[in-house]
């Protein structure tokens, strides 16, 4: 297998990653009969994000590689957020 289909195929991973979040999401908000971000959510989004952001950087494509860093951040900003709360109300 050449260095490219592995490429391709992480890719692909990384988009089947970040599209599961919203699956998740909307079954959860489906359960709930409102809407719901589940935990869930915010994995899927960090490894589709990283997933696509290393096929961006493979690709040096200078967009992509700005849009998934930013996307990155902020998923790992809200988990850092959930767990300090949760971690604060088990105090």
């Amino acid at each position: 297998m050449s260095k490219d289909t592995v490429w391709l195929i992480i890719g692909f991973m990384g988009q089947f990653f970040f599209s599961m979040r919203f699956l998740i999401q909307w079954i959860q908000s489906e359960k709930a009969k409102k809407s719901v971000i589940p935990l869930a959510f915010w994995y899927f989004s960090l490894l589709g994000g990283i997933t696509l952001f290393a096929y961006a950087v493979y690709r040096k494509d200078p967009v992509f590689i700005l849009g998934q860093s930013l996307g990155v951040f902020i998923y790992m900003r809200n988990l850092y957020f959930i767990y300090k709360n949760k971690k604060r109300e088990l105090e």
